[in-house]
């Protein structure tokens, strides 16, 4: 145009302009599967082939993420057939990282008379304009990006709109997907083992029974994130308030608890080692070494099978204090328990410490002649350990099998028996008691 005078301006000459000044004009056909550039300046001279495939170009230009190139995993394309469908004018900014730098892209579609038929223009702004905005945007996320995924859902219309992916874009996706496609496409997202009640909440009937208008429902699960690793999130259903009561529209997130679930997950753990285990040797305690007795015996009188018991008793460990100190004491329990962990780790045993110096191991599907070759063979490997400044030491055994007849006390009392015996006959020695 060669005139600052707006009427004498025609609509020839801004159609001209634009033609000559747009960075991309693209057609596409979503049908058919295919684009073509009319036209590919700066940036989208080096970013866009003339030609190819229509959901290839809706990938490049939204499936990565958000100020990167780096795209998003297998799972989440699912989404790129119907990301492309526009109803209407659309315009909106993205973000496109290209050579390492973001490029600022404002894109205008405008769809041909009800065909999946486009036109797409493509001008790069200039990023310093957003220096501001672009700030603001990061605080914002900051929030909002706990939230990876959200979407409005229509039950009576089987429809979601307003799809949202925070980490691809700020924007919302303009998509139109039945809502009963979607949740057979994200189920895939969703950990093994939560898949059955994703289906179960998220279905439709069970939405409309138990969820009363303005009240919202959630659960944790584990699901793929963009980058395909499992991580915790909160899946929350809301009922949107409308006029018309019979009305069944949602408002549906997903949340990131990935950080703070694993740090609940590592407080509970620490809480659950507290109970179990004993503090100074990082094996079962006395209380949980009499749940596996018993849950042993339960077993055998409802399964049948064998099973045995062994008690260990550290020769001489008053000596071992009063000699190198408790300090020293504590060192040589800890390798104890240690060499007693080893040692069972390939077969189906538990170890504990059952107080002092006495050590219970419990060996499920052990017979008489197992069980003994068992424990004369962790008192060999005792017998071997070198335990530092204290040298070497040894322990007696007690062995008996447990019968469907016992519960904890009689079995314990026959083990016990058994390594008091081991101690009278001089120590460094098993003893068996079975009935």
């Amino acid at each position: 145009m060669n005139t600052d005078n707006i009427n004498d301006i025609t609509l020839e000459d801004v159609t001209s302009y634009a033609m000559k000044n747009a960075d991309a004009i693209i057609v596409a056909d979503g049908r058919a599967d295919t684009y073509r550039a009319l036209a590919r300046r700066g940036l989208f001279a080096k970013l866009l082939d003339a030609d190819g495939s229509y959901l290839d170009l809706i990938e490049k230009l939204w499936y990565h993420f958000n100020n990167s190139s780096d795209t998003v995993i297998e799972d989440y394309r699912v989404f790129i057939p119907t990301a492309g469908k526009f109803v209407g004018k659309y315009s909106r900014r993205i973000n496109i990282s290209f050579e390492g730098v973001t490029h600022v892209v404002q894109m205008t579609v405008y769809p041909v008379v009800s065909q999946e038929v486009y036109i797409l223009l493509l001008d790069e702004l200039d990023s310093s304009q957003y220096i501001d905005e672009t700030l603001t945007t990061k605080k914002v996320s900051t929030i909002q990006n706990t939230y990876l995924f959200s979407m409005y859902v229509d039950l009576i219309k089987d429809t979601t709109n307003s799809i949202s992916i925070t980490e691809l874009s700020d924007d919302v996706q303009n998509q139109q997907l039945k809502y009963s496609e979607w949740r057979m496409m994200i189920v895939n997202m969703i950990g093994p083992d939560d898949q059955a009640i994703f289906l179960e909440r998220t279905d439709p009937e069970y939405l409309k029974k138990n969820l009363a208008v303005g009240r919202t429902s959630s659960y944790d699960c584990l699901m793929k994130n963009l980058e395909g690793r499992y991580i915790w999130v909160k899946l929350i259903f809301r009922r949107a308030e409308t006029s018309n009561p019979d009305d069944f529209r949602f408002v549906f997130m997903v949340q990131d608890i990935h950080e703070s679930a694993e740090e609940l997950m590592t407080a509970l753990k620490t809480y659950e080692d507290l109970a179990l285990k004993d503090p100074l040797t990082g094996i079962y305690n006395h209380r949980q070494l009499e749940t596996e007795m018993d849950n042993t015996i339960e077993d055998i009188r409802v399964n049948g099978g064998s099973a045995a018991m062994m008690i260990l008793d550290i020769d001489y460990f008053k000596r071992v204090n009063d000699v190198y100190g408790h300090a020293a004491g504590d060192k040589a329990l800890i390798h104890f328990a240690e060499v007693i962990t080893d040692f069972i780790s390939s077969r189906k045993a538990v170890a504990g410490r059952w107080g002092g110096e006495e050590f219970i191991v419990v060996l499920d599907n052990a017979d008489s002649e197992e069980a003994i070759s068992t424990a004369n063979a962790l008192r060999q490997r005792i017998e071997e350990e070198p335990f530092g400044k204290i040298g070497h030491i040894t322990c007696s055994i007690g062995v008996t099998v447990i019968t469907a007849d016992d519960n904890v006390t009689t079995a314990f009392e026959r083990m016990d028996k058994a390594v008091y015996e081991a101690k009278s006959a001089g120590r460094n020695c098993i003893k068996t008691v079975f009935r």
